[in-house]
């Protein structure tokens, strides 16, 4: 289990604490899949915006619920290092709030994530099929 999930009582959606190391390896190094969606965009705050989104997702199962830039110092450094860009570009992630989002979508509809509530009765079945 990640250390970097949220505690109970801690707003879904948000990490914990820092990722480890292993946990940045794991879960916000890109894939080969990866690759090509975010080079393309075109803004360098983008390109690590794009990576910090989909990190998340995985580590955390959702996006971040509230703020797409909240994530920690740790994870734009890492995905920044992975462009060969400096961190701070990050900071242009949120200017336009579109933006941040869009994201979301793009990884949303590459991967095939879809909403809880999409699922939920599948997920429901699953567990009461083999009781």
């Amino acid at each position: 289990m990640s250390t970097c999930l949220p505690a109970k009582g801690i707003r879904y959606g948000r990490f914990a604490t820092e990722p480890s190391p292993g946990e940045l390896e794991q879960f916000f190094r890109r894939d080969e899949k990866a690759l090509g969606p975010a080079w393309a965009k075109r803004r360098p705050a983008t390109r690590p915006g794009w990576a910090a989104q989909w990190g998340t997702v995985r580590v955390l199962g959702t996006f971040p619920t509230e703020d797409p830039t909240a994530v920690p110092a740790s994870v734009v450094r890492f995905v920044a290092g992975q462009f060969g860009i400096d961190d701070e570009h990050f900071v242009e992630y949120g200017t336009r709030s579109q933006t941040a989002y869009e994201p979301a979508w793009d990884i949303h509809d590459e991967y095939g994530y879809r909403d809880f509530a999409a699922g939920e009765e599948e997920l429901r079945e699953f567990p009461a099929a083999r009781v």
